[in-house]
């Protein structure tokens, strides 16, 4: 099975976020960059969300976040 995208409603459901808050996030350093699905479309895989759920509910630091999203999306690299 391959990879599940979700778009920025499911992902403001899957966290309870708001999407300025989750464009902050990314800012900061602190959510990983979405994925181009074509035209203006993006989405995040479902892994990365949940990943950085479960990191948060752990009571991680924002540093122990950054360098998970800098994880996240070196993966993404290797894996395309």
């Amino acid at each position: 099975m391959g990879t599940v995208i979700k778009r920025l409603k499911a992902v403001q459901a899957l966290t309870g976020l708001a999407r300025s808050t989750i464009y902050l996030r990314i800012k900061d350093g602190l959510w990983p960059r979405p994925i181009s699905l074509g035209g203006r479309a993006v989405g995040w895989p479902e892994n990365e969300i949940s990943t950085i759920n479960v990191a948060r509910v752990a009571g991680k630091s924002d540093q122990d976040i950054r360098e998970i999203v800098i994880n996240l999306e070196a993966a993404r690299k290797t894996t395309a």
